[in-house]
């Protein structure tokens, strides 16, 4: 990778950003500390969600962009730390799983039912595999192209100044709302009686699940080094360049603890793919342990789009499907450990773009653009709430949880997104024509 001169790196570095973001560290302190002083939890998912957010940024991670840098650029670079992510969580929760029946004296059963009498922590991942969750991965995977970003990312992106990312949040949340109900009303047809709960576990033991779940991550790992190495066939791929002041400065004899060469290191320059997968496992399996369930997203959009349409005269308290979410509404969202945990992504997000004296705001797209955001987020949050779970919940969670269900979200996800890749290029300004003329 290239290097940047120290004196360059010392030209672009506004200390004023700097600032910022040490007086916000403060105030966000403070707010934890006043949360820790009514629930310890509501400090707990306000600090790992600033964390996350911190990570995210600075290590360009996203998960939408497994699907998007593939098919724009050839490159499998982000591919790649998704499946370092992927194999490092399905070990360890491996791990707590196992512990949890051992120590328990459970059957693998139970260990994967949440709410019974014995349920390892993580086990709310483990879903049924029915028709809901085709449709709304498919629909989510279109969305999260539209939009520009999945449901960490389009967090992420806000903390980072893209102001289509507002756009694609606020509709988010109505679509979640609205795919609430399109679930519940599923669930209560018979279309659901085609469904079916698989925990590998139970049907290969432990080892045989952490198996077999690798080999589907060696296949998907084969599936992109072809597609790359097709790509560089046909002149099309593109190496993934970092910008300037995000790259390694040039190394001095002026070393030292407190100047900037060493400031430049730990806040500015990026992190690679593989050190950011690595640090989003670490801290799922710190959610996990620490809360007993696996890293959420999109379940606190619902509670924000119930929020929005409270504001515009709508009434859910009645509702056997929205009353629980409005009464936690009602009660202040910033009670709701979700919601923190949302808003610690986007501080933390911002964060890693003000310490590296980085950050501004991002507007530029045409009214046709906002609109395909807006369009995005709506299937984003329907896709999302029908699936039960996005590419965090459903995906993410339910494949290191050794759900099947996750696995069957991943190709309609996939699907999805490559589908809107497909009608969107070089008709969105978030998704260029791509150059595939040999070279």
């Amino acid at each position: 990778m290239k290097k940047e001169s120290i004196e360059t790196a010392k030209q672009n570095f506004d200390g004023k950003q700097v600032l910022i973001s040490i007086i916000a560290l403060i105030l966000l302190g403070a707010f934890g500390t006043s949360l820790a002083t009514k629930n310890q939890m509501l400090g707990i998912f306000l600090v790992t969600g600033i964390i996350f957010g911190y990570i995210l940024t600075r290590a360009r991670f996203g998960f939408a962009g497994g699907v998007k840098q593939p098919y724009m650029t050839g490159n499998s670079a982000l591919v790649k730390g998704l499946l370092v992510t992927f194999a490092v969580t399905i070990i360890a929760t491996a791990g707590v799983h196992w512990g949890t029946m051992v120590l328990d004296g459970a059957s693998v059963a139970e260990v994967a039912v949440k709410g019974g009498a014995h349920p390892a922590p993580g086990s709310n991942a483990v879903k049924p595999l029915n028709l809901a969750v085709i449709i709304g991965g498919f629909v989510f995977g279109i969305g999260m192209i539209m939009a520009g970003g999945c449901a960490s990312g389009t967090l992420a992106d806000l903390g980072e100044g893209a102001v289509r990312s507002a756009i694609a949040l606020f509709f988010f949340a109505l679509g979640a709302v609205i795919g609430r109900w399109a679930r519940y009303t599923f669930d209560k047809s018979s279309l659901a009686d085609f469904s079916t709960t698989i925990y590998l576990p139970e049907v290969f033991g432990y080892l045989g699940a952490i198996l077999l779940s690798v080999f589907f991550l060696v296949i998907l790992y084969v599936i992109v080094k072809k597609y790359e190495s097709m790509r560089k066939k046909d002149g099309s791929y593109q190496e993934i360049e970092y910008s300037p002041e995000q790259r390694p400065v040039e190394e001095t004899d002026d070393f030292g603890l407190f100047n900037y060469e060493t400031y430049h290191k730990f806040f500015v320059e990026r992190w690679d793919y593989i050190t950011g997968g690595l640090l989003i496992a670490v801290m799922f399996i710190f959610v996990m342990n620490t809360t007993g369930t696996d890293w959420g997203i999109t379940g606190a959009y619902t509670y924000w789009g119930v929020a929005i349409l409270q504001k515009l005269g709508m009434n859910f308290a009645n509702s056997p499907i929205y009353s629980g979410i409005a009464e936690t509404v009602n009660n202040g969202l910033l009670n709701h450990a979700g919601t923190l945990r949302n808003l610690g992504i986007i501080f933390g997000s911002a964060l890693a773009l003000l310490l590296g004296s980085k950050f501004k705001l991002k507007y530029n797209f045409r009214f046709y653009d906002a609109a395909m955001y807006a369009i995005g987020g709506l299937f984003m949050g329907f896709g999302a709430r029908f699936a039960k779970g996005c590419n965090i919940g459903a995906l993410y969670a339910a494949i290191s949880s050794f759900s099947l269900h996750g696995w069957a979200f991943l190709i309609a996800l996939s699907l999805g997104g490559i589908t809107g890749l497909m009608y969107f290029e070089g008709k969105l300004n978030i998704i260029p024509n791509r150059n595939l003329s040999n070279n």
